[in-house]
C-alpha cells in the first residue's frame, strides 16, 4: 500500500472481496465491485496483493512426505504467432508449472485402508523440464530429510544431492496414482481455477499461482483470511503471524 494513489479503504474492500471466496476473483470483477471507473488501477492493485502472498508463502519449506509433479496450463499467446507454434506436451502455448504437494499417508485402523492427507502446496513456473530445474526447487523449498515421491521421468532421475528418500513409480499404475495423489488433484483444480481469467501472460502467471496456493494453503481459515492478509501486507517479511 505503500506510496499508493489508492485510499486505504479501496485496499480494505479489495482484500474482503478477494478474501471473501476460494474461487478466482477477476480484477475486471474486482473493478466492478469496488465501484472503480479506470481497470489499471485495480489490476495494480491486485497483483501487488498476489506479490505478498506469494512472498509469505516462500517463507515455509515443504517437509515430512512431499509429492512433486509438472502441469501444463493455458497462457496467453498473440493471434499473429498462436498457429505457428506447437501443439501437445510441452507447447509453447502453454506454461510449464512445478507442483509440490506435502502429503502424509493415514491408515484406517478397521479397514487397514491406506489414505493421503494433504497440509500445503507450493507451484513455481518453470523455464524447462530439465532435471537441473527440478534440482534447483528441491533443494529450496523441500526439507532434506523429507521423503520425496514423483514419476519416473528423466526429471528426476538423479536427485541424491537433494533429498534423502526419493520414491518413483510411473503415474499411470495405481501405485503411481497413489504416490501423486495430491498434486494430482491440485493441477485440475489449478486448471479449473485460471479458467475464471481470459489473458494470463507468461510474465503474471507466477502470481496467479501464488494466490491459487495461499488460498488452498489456508482453506480452513475461513473469516480469518482477510485478518491474514492484512497482516502478511503490512509484515511481509518478519511477521510469523500468519
Amino acid at each position: 500500500m505503500e506510496n499508493s494513489n489508492l485510499p486505504i479503504k479501496t485496499w480494505m474492500l479489495a482484500m474482503t472481496f478477494i478474501t471473501a471466496t476460494k474461487k478466482g476473483f477477476s480484477a475486471t470483477e474486482l473493478q466492478r465491485q469496488l465501484g472503480m471507473k479506470r481497470y489499471e488501477p485495480v489490476f495494480r492493485m491486485y497483483h501487488k496483493l498476489r506479490v505478498v502472498m506469494g512472498k509469505r508463502d516462500d517463507r515455509y519449506r515443504l517437509e515430512d512426505m512431499v509429492e512433486y509433479d509438472e502441469a501444463f496450463v493455458g497462457k496467453a499467446t498473440k493471434p499473429k504467432v498462436k498457429n505457428n507454434l506447437k501443439r501437445g506436451r510441452g507447447s509453447q502455448k502453454q506454461s510449464k508449472v512445478a507442483v509440490m504437494a506435502e502429503s502424509t499417508i493415514l491408515e484406517d485402523v478397521d479397514s487397514g485402508v491406506l489414505e493421503k492427507s494433504c497440509r500445503y502446496f507450493k507451484m513455481k513456473k518453470i523455464k524447462n523440464l530439465e532435471a537441473k530445474t527440478a534440482q534447483a526447487l528441491i533443494k529450496e523449498y523441500i526439507d532434506k530429510d523429507s521423503v520425496l515421491q514423483t514419476d519416473k521421468s528423466t526429471t528426476f532421475s538423479d536427485l541424491s544431492d537433494c533429498i534423502d528418500v526419493h520414491i518413483k513409480e510411473i503415474s499411470k499404475t495405481e501405485e503411481g496414482k497413489f504416490n501423486l495423489k495430491w498434486a494430482h488433484i491440485a493441477i485440475s483444480n489449478l486448471k479449473k481455477h485460471l479458467q475464471t481469467y481470459h489473458m494470463i501472460s507468461e510474465r503474471m502467471m507466477q502470481n496467479y499461482l501464488d494466490e491459487f496456493c495461499y488460498k488452498l494453503n489456508r482453506r480452513y481459515f475461513g473469516q480469518k483470511l482477510f485478518d491474514r492478509l492484512i497482516i502478511a501486507s503490512i509484515y511481509p517479511y518478519w511477521c510469523d503471524c500468519g
